[in-house]
């Protein structure tokens, strides 16, 4: 590896003006060596060779997190990968537009991302970056988004920043940079996202500067006032000046100081004694409330599992009492044996409650070994279910075994208690990513991982429905809340079978927005229902909405309607009569050259919903019409109109 690196580090020089994929390339390995220095997180950036005839790149190797256009490397996608060094080594991506490496443990500077020319997107949130916001940073004048957040930068916002008349997003909230607020930024129009919070700026803003980004964009800021929400302007001296130690004033003020406070009246130190002591109790008792409350958030799984249940008589045991036997009560069944704690160890387990699902509560569960982490699900209506229909059950889920269906690793059955243990994947769910945080300061979720998200959905549930394909057992609640993300990014589809345990009237009205049309009359699941289900998740990504969650029209009111919407009905009324793009989410129209790719997956949601179930495709089917559409990194658009324009002609014409 040092050897490597030290060739790496000769030839670097010679191949940054080289301006071609060798370059890339070699810029892609040093940054490997000195970010990765294990080789345990870039395993596949390997230089073999593919072929006989043809040496390995980064383009053709197909590096994870690289994206290549025209044999050029134009993105690095590495968020969350614990990566530590320096950005060195990429100042020679000349072609690189699209840079997120968000929450890493990355420092230096951002220096030398001035030579990347070509950047739009630059996501460097939640890392150890320092140093100043480089004077010169106008030269990256194609950016149009910059996340420096969570970071260790400091120094003032240079005046550069006003020459970048693209930019759309400028986050720089939780740093230390000082100074005073730039006011001619609003003379960049196109900002829409701006964030300056928690940092160490200091001056008056005017009502219409805080009136379009709003106070929580300047929060956490001594310095700064104006509003309500920030503290009264005083002045215009800098807090640098105002709360300096005593030791760096003038002799002459400190004396002064002291003999004012000898004149003063024995009742203002009365008051202030009370003051200070009023104080000090608040203090203390914030303290208080905080442990208590960091305590709460710790409690173990068990106690978490027993509130509100006399049946717990210790974490140990169980449901002791409940009529069965007790040997069996107190023992976790595994899938895999080589992986296995008891249960005692799992309710002693610090837990932190998720979420309340439609099916049960889920737990995040830390073991005692601070290694091991899972979820586990509390089942609330499987209940009526006996031991042996339950066990049957479990074997059914249990024997799926694949890249996007997220493992189950373990039960446990009691008569008034049944718990489920699934594998942790840390990143959330595709609900969320698509419908969280709507609004000033969301980063969008872009196209190439929206369709790559929902492509790992499919090829889980098509495992599913194979596996299964004689016995035609389905899923039985495809929604985007159950498609979740590993710790690389992969989407797994989550609840497999839990639906079966419940009365098919009860299972199928929790499917709320995503029921098929034949299950409003026969109360049934099927595979075909889920191919339904799972076009509207596709069409949920496609246009950004949630599906309808009421039972009738009658019951939503206008602003639920305008939330949550019936998307089949909806998208066909938009397609029929007004033939526009106004069908697709406001976030994907950004991206120029994916007309066609948009179009190609619209039919994919539609064909998945159709009426009649015998015409639906099977999911293997999805899979293969996913995978065939042409999907590349599609840089940003910068002429909307006429995108918007080009892509209602695009569909017109396709129908």
């Amino acid at each position: 590896m040092e050897t490597l690196h030290l060739f790496l580090f000769l030839i670097f020089p010679l191949l940054t003006n080289a301006g071609d994929v060798d370059s890339d390339t070699a810029a892609l390995s040093l940054f490997r060596t000195q970010t990765d220095t294990h080789n345990l997180l870039l395993k596949n950036w390997s230089l073999s060779s593919t072929t006989t005839t043809t040496h390995s790149t980064a383009c053709s190797a197909s590096w994870t997190g690289v994206t290549c256009t025209n044999n050029r490397v134009t993105a690095l996608t590495l968020p969350s990968n614990n990566l530590r060094g320096t950005l060195d080594s990429l100042s020679s991506l000349d072609q690189l537009r699209i840079l997120d490496l968000r929450n890493n443990r990355l420092n230096g500077t951002i220096s030398p991302l001035l030579k990347c020319t070509n950047l739009k997107l630059v996501y460097l949130a939640g890392n150890d970056l320092s140093g100043e916001i480089p004077r010169d940073i106008s030269v990256l004048r194609r950016l149009l988004r910059l996340d420096l957040s969570d970071n260790n930068i400091e120094g003032v916002i240079p005046n550069g920043v006003l020459n970048l008349t693209r930019l759309l997003t400028l986050k720089l909230e939780d740093n230390q940079i000082s100074g005073e607020v730039p006011l001619n930024l609003t003379l960049l129009s196109n900002i829409k996202q701006l964030n300056l919070s928690n940092n160490e700026l200091y001056g008056k803003l005017p009502e219409d500067f805080l009136k379009k980004y709003g106070d929580s964009s300047f929060l956490g800021n001594k310095g700064l006032c104006g509003s309500s929400s920030l503290p009264e302007c005083t002045g215009s001296t800098p807090p640098s000046t105002v709360e300096s130690n005593p030791s760096t004033l003038p002799t002459s003020t400190i004396i002064n100081e002291k003999k004012d406070s000898k004149g003063l009246h024995p009742g203002i130190i009365v008051a202030i004694v009370i003051a200070n002591s009023v104080l000090i109790l608040v203090i203390v008792s914030f303290l208080i409330a905080y442990y208590c409350g960091k305590k709460t958030r710790s409690s173990k799984l068990g106690s978490e599992i027993g509130k509100g249940r006399s049946s717990y008589g210790s974490e140990s045991r169980v449901y002791a009492s409940n009529g069965e036997n007790d040997n069996e009560n107190n023992k976790l069944v595994f899938f895999d044996k080589k992986k296995k704690f008891e249960l005692e160890d799992l309710l002693r387990a610090s837990a932190e409650m998720l979420g309340k699902g439609s099916l049960g509560t889920v737990y995040r569960a830390v073991l005692d070994d601070g290694c091991t982490v899972v979820a586990v699900k509390r089942l609330k209506d499987a209940n009526p279910c006996g031991r042996k229909e339950f066990e049957q059950y479990m074997d059914v889920i249990g024997k799926i075994k694949h890249q996007n269906v997220v493992k189950l690793r373990a039960y446990y059955y009691a008569k008034e208690e049944k718990l489920l243990v699934y594998d942790y994947l840390p990143n959330g769910s595709l609900h969320f990513l698509l419908h969280g945080n709507r609004g000033p300061g969301r980063i969008p979720l872009d196209w190439t991982t929206r369709i790559s998200l929902v492509l790992g959905a499919a090829r889980g549930l098509a495992r599913i429905h194979e596996e299964y394909k004689a016995s035609r057992i389905p899923h039985g609640n495809v929604r985007s809340s159950n498609v979740l993300l590993d710790k690389n990014g992969n989407a797994c589809i989550s609840d497999f079978g839990l639906s079966l345990l419940l009365n098919p009237v009860h299972a199928t009205a929790r499917l709320g927005g995503y029921k098929a049309p034949e299950q409003f009359e026969t109360k049934r699941l099927s595979q075909k229902a889920d191919v339904y289900s799972f076009g509207i998740l596709l069409l949920e990504m496609l246009t950004g909405r949630a599906p309808s969650e009421y039972p009738s029209p009658s019951r939503v009111s206008v602003e639920e309607e305008e939330q949550s919407v019936d998307l089949p009905k909806w998208v066909r009324s938009i397609v029929r009569d007004e033939w526009t793009a106004e069908v697709f989410d406001q976030e994907l129209l950004r991206y120029k050259n994916i007309e066609e790719e948009l179009v190609s997956m619209l039919h994919v949601a539609m064909t998945c919903v159709g009426a009649q179930p015998e015409k639906r495709p099977t999911m293997i089917e999805v899979v293969k019409m996913i995978e065939d559409i042409r999907v590349e990194q599609s840089p940003l658009g910068e002429d909307y109109d006429d995108y918007r324009n080009s892509m209602s002609a695009s569909i017109a014409t396709s129908e």
